[in-house]
């Protein structure tokens, strides 16, 4: 039995196991192998079993054709992505399906090939397949990713003519766009926003308002983040934050991580103790790092404006990714 999720190590040598003693895996054991490499993403061994089973004739279900797929888009494999779903085509029992699209759109968005994501959506429509919101969010964030606002409103439009309701997730998705475009398109973006969710419609137009009392600005992102489900508060208090450092009002962007921390959106940022202090950018947006490194170094001046005698260590955990590579350190006081 080939054993999935961490167990990839074991499933690999029992398959060659199997090959040694001259055993033929059968269609389940393929299966199985193929589920197992595909979770943790393990892409080369996946497409090595994926294509020994097209070779013996083993056809695959929709669910292993969308887990290959969806692997491909998470490691960018374009061209292995183009392959899988040509196949998939040519199948008589697996045709694609809305995952199937989605996963597509998703790769093309992280390669920046818009032309080919409207291509994919041609086929949907030709098809006679109505897009479901997946396939819509995906296609919005590259279309934001391309900074063509005008697509965005129209595929927004979409969504309401097939009587799609936005949720959360997709009004995370405009509002994550709107982190990436010009100030003189936000308002484009801020129509289609109050179609689909007003709470949020209020704090956006309040944010670009500079006149705008913090009081009332800190109670409406308060009534928004109650409204909105929990797994995607961090999300939107980031973008609502790189928002604000887009728009350089960091006033606005340290009242949003002040609240976000009030609310447990954010936890552990910042830590205390007498022979350090650490501050922890992790898992942060780059707007909301910057906000909070900035709130840190102002309360470290205040400390020292105060007289108080600050640790000998200071720490900055970067975390990981594009903007944020490393940890270092800053020693005070070395003697």
């Amino acid at each position: 039995m080939i054993g999935l999720g961490r167990r990839n190590g074991g499933s690999k040598s029992v398959y060659r196991e199997m090959i040694k003693n001259v055993l033929e895996p059968s269609s389940s054991t393929h299966a199985a192998l193929l589920r197992a490499y595909c979770r943790p993403r393990y892409g080369e061994d996946a497409l090595h079993v994926y294509r020994e089973m097209k070779e013996k004739g083993v056809e695959l279900n929709v669910v292993l054709y969308n887990s290959m797929l969806a692997m491909c888009a998470d490691i960018g494999y374009v061209n292995e992505s183009v392959e899988i779903y040509n196949d998939m085509k040519k199948s008589e029992t697996s045709k694609p399906d809305s995952w199937t699209l989605s996963s597509l759109i998703a790769m093309y968005l992280c390669s920046g090939k818009v032309v080919e994501a409207e291509k994919v959506l041609e086929e949907v429509l030709e098809s006679g397949f109505e897009p479901n919101i997946y396939v819509l969010t995906s296609l919005i964030q590259c279309y934001g990713k391309a900074n063509r606002t005008d697509d965005v409103v129209k595929t927004f439009n979409r969504l309401q003519e097939l009587r799609i309701t936005a949720d959360d997730r997709f009004c995370g998705c405009l509002l994550n766009v709107m982190t990436q475009i010009s100030k003189e398109d936000l308002g484009k973006l801020i129509i289609c926003i109050g179609k689909a969710n007003t709470k949020l419609e209020n704090v956006v137009t309040l944010l670009v308002k500079e006149e705008t009392v913090a009081e009332i600005f800190k109670d409406k992102a308060n009534e928004l983040f109650g409204a909105i489900s929990k797994d995607v508060r961090k999300a939107h208090c980031n973008c609502l934050i790189d928002l604000c450092v887009n728009l350089n009002l960091l006033e606005r962007a340290c009242d949003l991580l002040d609240l976000g921390l009030t609310l447990g959106i954010y936890t552990a940022i910042q830590s205390k103790s007498p022979t350090q202090r650490f501050l922890q950018l992790k898992s942060l947006s780059l707007g909301a790092a910057l906000t909070a490194l900035h709130v840190w170094m102002s309360d470290l001046s205040k400390s020292l404006g105060s007289g108080e005698e600050l640790p000998p260590l200071l720490g900055i955990n970067t975390g990981h990714g594009k903007h944020w590579t490393k940890i270092w350190l800053v020693f005070l006081n070395p003697t």
